[in-house]
């Protein structure tokens, strides 16, 4: 009997049967595929145009053309002249003339030193070789044939440059010390900035997590007011400061703001609540039962520090080290306003673009801005893929003792850090009310009247709020569609795994590599998305792919807190998806939803360098009037402009309050049960 008993285990496995999809996987599949076309359209799509652009070259090959000038009577001998010759022997063009950029041109008449435009005598040229173009006026001759001119109409005829693929823009960058000397500066000052402002910010935080001081409250709105404003701001401010005619240049012992000083002071100014809000997070999560246990040990407070405070921060050091590094290398604005001759890499960008016309140039600028831009958020994403969990379910929450003498040490130090932010707010505040610095200080509002500044006047700052509400709801949308359907969809791994990673790259990428890599994109009169180009759409579009990261991972981390029984429970009442996700997931998540809204709206208004590309005179924005208005010399507007910007970001955070408080009430009731 025993040996007719078939053994189970030795059968072959069957077929592996696949489920049918149902139509609501199709739905959630079909949306990821949307959004992450959307991505790679508005990200991948861009950055390899700009890639392309790097390494084209472009240079006047003398040796394509030829030549003939005839006698005083206008007739011609036969004579062939090599521009190549001519140029050896008159030394009209060196080898930095013949580089140029893709709408290079090359007055051909300098080769003749005697050249005058009244001349009876006649030229011919014409294309000696394929590829060879050259322009009379504004007609483009590509034939090889020969083109008679006199003499008045010779002098408009320019040499096209012919286009190759190397690394010779590479090359030239490198071997420029002005350029390359961008690199070097840019890196030191953004270590230096991340050392002062990440010391800053922990003790700071530190402050506000571990001792019983008084106004943590206030403090703490207090730290986040950097975020309301643009980076140009505080560069302004220490103008008016430390500037030529400063209220406190003598501080200065004879230093100049305008460089690495200036561009220190302004970095730890915009970068502080980033750093504090990470750093906080992460003292804000510590276990009560190893203090104790240092206690009963008998260590020593500061042994204590190092032992247990700092370990169980770490990660968040480390984190808020990289973002604080990532923002100061990429940031244009500050060293724009404040930087004066101390050149820096976002600085170059525009500098080769907006003053040279040299796209190529300042598309090279830019792929060596992303390479230090992608290993610091790579660093920073394996470090937090380290973090392990301090709390465990045993954890006792620390509650700070009161410290009379501590207590008031870390008063006074947030106090001081208190005074340095609003002292900046309130310097550009009164910069914007006074007539005329430093002769006339009567009060006035003079400096509001945009309209008769360079820069859009009041229609640019409409134009802001009209791009931050638009962001701010379309971005919502898509951003919080797109994180339920990578966390809430079943099967498909490797498609979400992919969406996840393209949604992890914006953050990787800077405002100003973006704004660039749209240029070459969206103007391209090849492309079909080329009629958005220099419209609103474009701005809404920069701004949500540049601020897609940290949206979509707050969304993630608040989806991942409701439990996939709901998706189960929907699907076995027969429910369909986007009725939970409507009924159930959004007014669960509002919390996270209002975040993201908020956080879109106040980036949309602030930023300069995802946007300083992209703007026409019709959809200028406050914070390149900002930028335009200090260029012009118009700095006392400049900074009344900076302050709307400030009181609008504020409002919009005092309305998000109040929508909080009412709209949770209803929606989270749950929680409180």
């Amino acid at each position: 009997m025993s040996s007719q008993t078939t053994d189970l285990t030795k059968m072959p496995p069957g077929p592996v049967i696949k489920g049918k999809l149902s139509r609501d996987d199709i739905v959630m599949r079909g949306g990821m595929i949307v959004i992450a076309l959307y991505l790679i359209v508005t990200l991948a799509f861009p950055l390899y145009a700009m890639l392309s652009k790097s390494f084209s070259t472009y240079r006047f090959e003398l040796s394509q053309y030829e030549m003939q000038v005839s006698d005083q009577d206008g007739v011609f001998d036969g004579t062939i002249l090599n521009p190549v010759d001519l140029n050896a022997a008159t030394g009209a063009f060196d080898t930095s003339d013949l580089s140029t950029g893709s709408d290079g041109r090359l007055p051909v008449a300098k080769l003749f030193p005697d050249f005058s435009f009244r001349s009876p005598v006649m030229y011919q040229i014409r294309n000696a070789q394929p590829g060879g173009r050259f322009l009379v006026g504004s007609t483009l001759h590509d034939e090889d044939t020969w083109l008679e001119l006199d003499s008045n109409n010779f002098r408009r005829v320019q040499l096209r440059p012919m286009k190759s693929t190397g690394f010779d823009n590479f090359v030239n960058y490198f071997s420029t010390p002005a350029l390359s000397n961008s690199i070097k500066n840019s890196l030191v000052i953004a270590v230096i900035s991340t050392v002062i402002t990440v010391t800053l910010a922990f003790w700071f935080a530190y402050a506000l997590n571990r001792s019983c001081m008084k106004f943590k409250g206030v403090f703490r709105l207090i730290a986040m007011a950097p975020i309301l404003v643009p980076s140009l701001l505080p560069g302004i401010a220490l103008v008016y400061l430390f500037g030529n005619q400063g209220m406190l240049k003598e501080l200065l012992f004879g230093a100049s703001i305008y460089g690495p000083i200036g561009i220190v002071i302004g970095s730890v100014f915009f970068t502080f609540p980033h750093a504090f809000l990470i750093i906080s997070t992460a003292l804000a999560i510590s276990d009560a039962r190893l203090y104790e246990a240092a206690v009963s040990l008998r260590a020593s407070p500061w042994r204590t520090f190092w032992t247990v405070t700092i370990p169980s921060a770490r990660y968040g050091l480390i984190s808020a080290g990289f973002v604080v590094f990532n923002l100061v290398i990429t940031d244009f604005g500050l060293p724009k306003v404040i930087g004066g001759q101390f050149n820096m890499l976002a600085v170059d960008i525009y500098k080769q673009v907006i003053g040279q016309q040299n796209f190529e140039m300042g598309a090279v600028v830019s792929v060596v801005l992303i390479v230090p831009a992608i290993f610091a958020f790579a660093l920073d994403r394996y470090v937090q893929s380290k973090q392990v969990a301090t709390l465990s379910a045993r954890s006792v929450p620390f509650q700070p003792s009161p410290d009379a003498k501590m207590d008031r040490i870390f008063l006074i130090y947030s106090s001081l850090v208190a005074v340095f932010i609003v002292g900046i707010l309130a310097v550009c505040q009164f910069a914007a009310l006074i007539k005329f610095w430093p002769y006339d200080l009567s009060l006035s509002l003079n400096n509001y009247q945009f309209d008769k500044m360079d820069g859009g006047g009041w229609a640019s700052y409409f134009n802001s709020i009209k791009l931050g509400l638009i962001t701010a709801v379309v971005g919502t949308a898509v951003i919080f569609f797109g994180a339920y359907l990578v966390e809430k969809s079943n099967g498909f791994r490797v498609g979400r795994s992919l969406f996840q990673m393209i949604a992890m790259l914006p953050m990787a990428i800077p405002g100003m590599v973006l704004g660039l890599a749209y240029i070459f994109f969206f103007n391209n009169p090849a492309n079909p998305l080329n009629w958005i180009y220099g419209t609103m759409a474009i701005l809404v579009i920069s701004a949500v792919t540049h601020f897609y990261t940290v949206s979509h991972l707050t969304a993630v981390t608040a989806l991942k807190q409701m439990d996939r029984e709901f998706e189960s429970v929907s699907a076995s009442l027969k429910q369909p998806t986007m009725k939970l996700f409507s009924r159930v997931t959004v007014p669960v998540c509002l919390p996270a939803v209002l975040d993201i809204s908020i956080y879109l709206f106040v980036n949309a208004m602030t930023t300069v360098s995802a946007v300083v590309f992209l703007y026409s005179p019709k959809t200028s924005l406050a914070s390149i009037a900002v930028l335009n208005m200090d260029d012009a010399g118009d700095i006392a507007p400049a900074a009344a402009m900076g302050m709307m910007i400030f009181y609008t970001n504020a409002g919009a955070r005092i309305i998000h309050l109040i929508l909080s408080k009412g709209v949770l009430a209803r929606t989270q009731a749950w929680r409180a049960r």
